[in-house]
């Protein structure tokens, strides 16, 4: 059975040289007066837009050994802010101002598209859709269909031609982003496919170097940015008439509605679930984890988990700090 004593649900350091901390829904963010930025993956974990009653442990630590696997991997086409891993639940880097945009890139008609074409709309984003294609079809390429957030509720779709017009960034600012995404979801399908998977659509988000070139910052291609089919499944599927299997946050969401714990429209400050959903959520992680990683994963000691988050970050700010020999 989970401790869940060992679960990492807050965290308050007062690190040398901190300018602010941010708490997210399931990130707690450390900016530095030298521009470091300490993301640290808490076990909170969220769903419709609230938190559930109880924690996983060793979420945080997944997902985040995920993302660092897959920023190291994008650095062969564009820079990131990703520096280290100094502990299994934190990734260390450099703060970039974002682009105010959400770069989506989709190859299959699943998830906001399908809602949008069902609804009979033939342009995303100022990207066509053609006729007649039915629910989770592969694209006949790859789309980038930006968004923008909205002043309330959820992001809304933008297009290229109101980006350039507002002043986000200029067209050619806008070209090397339009690359770069397509790129990077380039290099995510190829990866997925030698995993037996396939990358469905996928959210980047970027910023600007001095000279207008692009950063990568956040995460890449983990569970919750991205939905993955598994490719054996997916033809079969798409024979029967049925969604394929996905491995993504979505398996969350699913599992909520099918065990009837929320209602779809339904308003929750906290959604309660039991300690044997959480352990069956672990186990769905696991095998998130195993896939993408290809082994299993690496349960950390966490009889001490703030301390050693604690040593292991202050260990490493202090190497910033040591001149190189």
């Amino acid at each position: 059975m989970l401790d869940f004593n060992k679960a990492l649900t807050a965290t308050d350091f007062s690190f040398p040289g901190l300018r602010e901390k941010y708490t997210g829904k399931v990130r707690d963010v450390y900016h530095f007066e030298d521009g470091t930025l300490i993301l640290i993956a808490t076990d909170r974990i969220s769903a419709f837009d609230a938190p559930l009653s109880l924690p996983i442990p060793y979420k945080g630590e997944l997902l985040n050994q995920i993302a660092a696997h897959f920023l190291r991997m994008a650095e062969r086409i564009v820079p990131t802010w990703y520096r280290a891993m100094p502990d299994p639940a934190a990734s260390a880097g450099i703060y970039h101002p974002p682009v105010p945009i959400e770069f989506i890139v989709r190859h299959y008609l699943c998830g906001h598209a399908l809602r949008h074409y069902q609804a009979g709309h033939r342009t995303l984003a100022g990207q066509p859709l053609p006729d007649g294609l039915r629910p989770y079809d592969r694209l006949p390429e790859p789309i980038l269909t930006p968004t923008i957030k909205a002043t309330s509720g959820h992001d809304e779709d933008i297009t290229p031609q109101q980006i350039i017009r507002s002043g986000i960034v200029d067209a050619p600012t806008w070209q090397r982003l339009e690359e770069a995404a397509l790129r990077l979801f380039q290099q995510g399908s190829d990866y997925a496919r030698q995993r037996g998977l396939i990358l469905a659509d996928t959210k980047y988000e970027f910023s600007l170097d001095p000279d207008g070139r692009p950063v990568l910052i956040d995460e890449v291609h983990t569970p919750d940015s991205s939905r993955y089919f598994y490719e054996d499944d997916y033809r079969a599927a798409q024979a029967e008439g049925r969604p394929p299997r996905q491995l993504s946050k979505e398996f969350i969401r699913q599992w909520l509605l099918r065990e009837g714990i929320v209602t779809p429209g339904a308003h929750y400050d906290i959604i309660p679930i039991t300690q044997e959903i959480a352990e069956r959520l672990l186990t769905q992680y696991l095998a998130v984890y195993e896939r993408l990683m290809g082994r299993p994963f690496t349960f950390s000691d966490r009889s001490r988990l703030t301390e050693r988050i604690e040593q292991n970050i202050t260990a490493y700010l202090a190497t910033l700090q040591t001149p190189a020999a």
